[in-house]
């Protein structure tokens, strides 16, 4: 019988991208059919500094990842890779969720799977499209800002859904509405098609977030607006910069207390 845990984590640390991608499709294909798994917990939860992935892209800090121009075709091509890289890491994110937070209800692990393969799914068609521009996934630099929080918060699986879903993958509803703005400008319908695809997971997403956030607020008895803020402050999460889209996350869960504190302020 195969046991679950330790499936999740040998997919976190699996370097080929396609077989990587393969193995998430068929475990959510068995999880779907209600396979009969082997749920005993693992005696060591071990740390993942570095998530499996592919020599390349290289990974530099990211002030270092170069801006390139949209309108040229290697700032179009630049973008796709970017945003590629995003969901590769949202696939480990999601797996490691499963892998590392043990002994969590069912409908967790059902829900974390889910975003997996969703993720997997945004991968490949972001990839296809870049080869279509006559590049791969590899070709341009890359940094790891959604990883390293990951580490941060490997300890706890509150801090870990108050501060990747509804931090750093809440910022990709704000900023994808903005982006298909620009990739309308040089007429690259493809992407604005992904693009819509991504956006409308991503608040389920953030959505699972926040319900796994407020679970464990319940059964902690904290009360889940303080706790979230108090988080943002020791982490030193990342403030708001730019595009914040209200409506999209009222669907995904905040409050509207959560979100006139998150409004940056205007100067």
């Amino acid at each position: 019988m195969l046991n679950f845990y330790s499936l999740c984590y040998d997919l976190v640390m699996e370097v080929d991208i396609p077989t990587k991608i393969s193995q998430i499709n068929n475990l959510f294909s068995l999880f779907s059919q209600k396979y009969q798994f082997n749920w005993e917990t693992s005696p060591i939860i071990r740390s993942i500094p570095i998530a499996g992935k592919p020599d390349k892209p290289v990974l530099v800090h990211p002030t270092k990842v170069p801006k390139r121009r949209l309108g040229s075709r290697e700032g179009h091509a630049g973008l796709l890779h970017a945003l590629a890289h995003i969901e590769f890491n949202a696939i480990n994110l999601a797996l490691d969720a499963c892998y590392r937070f043990q002994n969590m209800p069912y409908e967790y692990y059902t829900n974390w799977l889910e975003v997996a393969n969703d993720e997997a799914l945004h991968f490949n068609l972001l990839n296809n499209h870049l080869a279509s521009s006559g590049y791969r996934y590899g070709d341009f630099s890359a940094h790891n800002g959604l990883w390293d929080m990951a580490v941060k918060t490997e300890h706890d699986c509150l801090a870990r859904m108050a501060l990747v879903p509804r931090v750093l993958e809440a910022r990709g509803i704000d900023a994808i509405p903005e982006m298909q703005i620009k990739i309308s400008t040089i007429g690259d319908s493809r992407a604005m098609e992904i693009l819509d695809i991504i956006h409308h997971d991503e608040i389920k997403h953030v959505k699972y977030g926040d319900k796994w956030f407020k679970y464990l607020c319940h059964q902690r008895n904290l009360n889940p607006e303080i706790t979230f803020f108090e988080l943002m402050d020791k982490f030193n999460a990342p403030k708001i910069r730019g595009a914040f889209n209200r409506i999209d996350r009222l669907k995904a869960g905040f409050s509207e207390y959560e979100l006139n504190k998150l409004l940056p302020k205007s100067d």
